[in-house]
């Protein structure tokens, strides 16, 4: 027979375990929500802030207001909408033709078989190991030289940043799309060639609705990576009516940043506005989308 007493004990010490794990997790929880929250309240208040100045930001500051929103919005010393717009376009026009492009080539590897598949498979997933910066200087070269030739091609072009950011989006795309298809059964495709379909309508009509997960994730993960995008930016564009929102701001703050830093932080909060409603409105399409994906077939 167990003593009462040592039951007792026990249950007291799995009790505190248990408070005490629970008490762990939630510290840790907390820590990472403050760590995580604090630079955009930090942000958020120098936005308000209206010395401006980095030397005197404070959590809380004094007396806010919305100076450094007026001075963003209606001064003529940067042109704040032209790089806004700027960015809006690049994002777009980039996520419009890579999502086509992709769409189709994924398709071709996943349901043709012809010379080279594997090979350019490989050579795809091969280019994407290596990360991009070590190309940057190339790329420069690549786009001066090809604006001798063709300068809607050159540096500080739209069109040439386009391309180089079509290039760098479509090898991992391809994957991901290609990966989907092939949980799509073939049975679809044959079904539809028996009753005299080509490939065209097989693809339009009965497997583009089926990808509507995968486009939507790849569609918005695509945009925001490119809409956030710096460095690329940076290096090919040079005159102030051609940058993006990134570039712009940085070349705006340049070397009076710690004077700057209010009216900086409130164009990275207005710049951040896109990307937040995507989030908010689309986020159920991303989780769905990613779970769809590992799940059918």
């Amino acid at each position: 027979m167990s003593n009462p007493s040592s039951f007792q004990t026990f249950r007291t010490s799995a009790s505190m375990q248990h408070r005490l794990s629970v008490g762990l997790r939630l510290f840790i929880a907390i820590f990472l929500i403050i760590f995580s929250i604090f630079p955009i309240l930090w942000v958020i208040s120098a936005s308000f802030n209206p010395t401006g100045s980095l030397a005197t930001q404070t959590l809380i500051p004094k007396n806010p207001g919305l100076d450094n929103y007026r001075t963003l919005l209606t001064s003529g010393e940067f042109p704040f909408w032209t790089w806004f717009g700027n960015s809006l376009k690049i994002a777009l026009i980039t996520d419009v033709l890579s999502l086509s492009i992709t769409t189709i080539a994924a398709y071709a590897f996943s349901r043709f078989r012809f010379r080279g598949r594997q090979t350019m498979l490989k050579a795809i997933l091969l280019i994407q190991v290596f990360p991009a910066l070590l190309a940057l200087v190339a790329t420069f070269l690549m786009i001066s030289q090809i604006g001798d030739v063709f300068p809607f091609l050159g540096l500080n072009t739209h069109a040439s940043l386009i391309l180089v950011y079509l290039g760098g989006a479509m090898g991992i795309n391809i994957w991901l799309m290609k990966g989907f298809l092939d949980t799509i059964p073939r049975d679809i495709d044959e079904s539809a060639m028996v009753e005299g379909a080509t490939d065209w309508q097989i693809f339009t009509q009965l497997i583009l609705p089926l990808l509507r997960p995968i486009l939507v994730v790849i569609a918005i993960l695509n945009y925001i990576g490119i809409y956030s995008e710096f460095i690329l930016a940076r290096v090919l564009l040079k005159g102030s009516e051609q940058y993006t929102l990134m570039v712009g701001l940085q070349v705006f703050a340049g070397a009076q940043f710690n004077q700057r830093w209010g009216v900086f932080a409130a164009g990275v909060l207005i710049g951040a506005l896109p990307i937040m409603i995507i989030y908010l409105i689309l986020q159920d399409k991303i989780v769905g989308g990613l779970t769809q994906g590992a799940v059918k077939g």
